[in-house]
């Protein structure tokens, strides 16, 4: 597969700025495969460890921090010697060893000649902790599930890929040809979602019996995450969120509703579950604002919020809704439609910008989906799951706050007219280009 992550590695590795690497990400989502991946393209030798499958690991770092003696015992364990610039270190799971973590701050001080890159399941919890959190001495990445884009290059559309990234240079129609393609795809995206592995196996068999069982061991991996690393009070809690994200979503206006996870829940209660899901990674927690400006997160106000789930096939997934019915369109997903177009451009917007957008709400009167900082320009962004152009409270916002460009994001073709921007959901992964060439 291509990750377009591995521009970013790339380009680590050649920086005279390089700080030992830490791969966030959350479990499944390819953190190992892209490590692995990326020493094998740009290394000599790779020298990989994982705490979890070796304790003994974790007794090494317990006996003290210096990284010349760390390197020494670490080239013994593997049974050859890590050499500077030529070996890239892999810590894997390194969650699992808060030791290993406060090394990093030693390895940058002390032995930067070494290139070292870090990945776990968990790490944005044993980050939240201050005592093992070496700030400013190590860079950050997040890996997150394939894009659109990355699902069509993995499903061999290459050359589509290319002509839309060296053609499409203008909001215009595209041929009706190459549009219905991309429906076709982003049907089948809503099903696999963006896991690796389960788009690997999607891919390979074409057996959506093997994709279900895929989707629902990662589903089950994550809870069995809660009770593994969470604290005690907060296992059923927790299980009660990740569950409800769905139907939270599935209702109007999508406002997560502490209500709806059982009688009388209140969010002193839930808050600190909704939080440890958060820096798990495991949901998006997007805010309402009550004016578009900068700092966008300076203007969020009261408790309003809405959680949408990492992947759009785990969404799928946790609702019980079957491939078959997305597939056909059948009266189960009409309900569900707008849950998948929206979950859809979530993760897209998440994938572009490296950060949660907002949402932005006035009373009762309207509520844009999204509100992001793309490039220069607050965007907002409204997302429909088929081809009806009208939007109320698009028109609403634009009214109070005059954007230089709205999107609404839809199946309607590409296209640009009054301030607005039509952009399919399949064309989201262009969306920074097609805003500056909209004028």
């Amino acid at each position: 597969m291509i990750r377009l992550q591995m521009d970013a590695l790339l380009k680590w590795k050649d920086s005279p700025r390089r700080k030992p690497l830490i791969l966030r990400g959350v479990r499944q989502v390819g953190k190992t495969w892209l490590i692995r991946e990326f020493g094998r393209l740009a290394y000599s030798d790779v020298a990989y460890f994982n705490f979890e499958s070796n304790r003994a690991l974790v007794e090494r770092f317990s006996s003290g921090l210096d990284p010349h003696r760390l390197l020494i015992e670490l080239g013994v364990i593997r049974g050859a010697a890590i050499q500077p610039r030529s070996t890239l270190v892999v810590f894997d799971e390194i969650q699992a060893c808060g030791d290993a973590i406060t090394s990093l701050k030693y390895f940058h001080e002390a032995a930067p000649e070494y290139h070292i890159v870090c990945a776990g399941s968990l790490l944005g919890i044993e980050l939240a902790r201050p005592a093992s959190y070496p700030v400013g001495k190590v860079d950050l990445m997040t890996l997150r599930p394939m894009t659109f884009q990355e699902f069509l290059l993995a499903s061999g559309e290459e050359a589509l890929v290319d002509h839309l990234n060296q053609e499409v240079t203008r909001p215009e129609p595209l041929s009706a040809l190459f549009a219905e393609r991309l429906r076709s795809h982003l049907k089948m995206y809503y099903v696999t979602g963006g896991m690796p592995e389960a788009v690997s196996v999607w891919l390979e068999s074409k057996d959506v019996q093997q994709l279900d069982t895929v989707q629902r061991t990662i589903l089950d991996l994550y809870e069995l995450d809660f009770a593994k690393y969470a604290p005690t009070p907060d296992i059923p809690k927790l299980s009660l969120i990740w569950r409800s994200t769905p139907s939270q979503l599935a209702k109007e206006n999508g406002k997560f509703v502490y209500g709806l996870l059982r009688e009388g829940a209140r969010a002193r209660t839930f808050e600190d579950a909704i939080t440890w899901l958060q820096s798990a990674g495991l949901v998006h927690k997007v805010s309402k604002i009550e004016k578009p400006s900068v700092p966008l997160r300076g203007y969020v106000r009261g408790s309003y919020f809405k959680l949408y789930g990492v992947d759009v096939g785990l969404v799928r997934q946790l609702a019980g809704l079957s491939a078959g019915s997305i597939i056909e369109e059948g009266e189960l997903y009409q309900g569900f439609r707008g849950t998948m177009a929206e979950s859809f451009c979530l993760q897209e917007l998440v994938a572009l910008i490296d950060d949660t957008p907002f949402y932005w709400a006035s009373a009762n009167q309207a509520e844009v989906d999204f509100v992001a900082p793309i490039g220069d320009t607050i965007v907002p962004i409204e997302a429909k799951a088929a081809t009806n152009a009208r939007s109320r409270s698009l028109t609403e916002y634009r009214r109070r706050y005059h954007p230089r460009v709205a999107v609404k994001a839809s199946q309607l073709d590409l296209g640009y007219a009054d301030g607005v921007l039509n952009c399919p959901l399949y064309l989201l992964w262009m969306l920074p280009r097609l805003l500056d060439s909209a004028r």
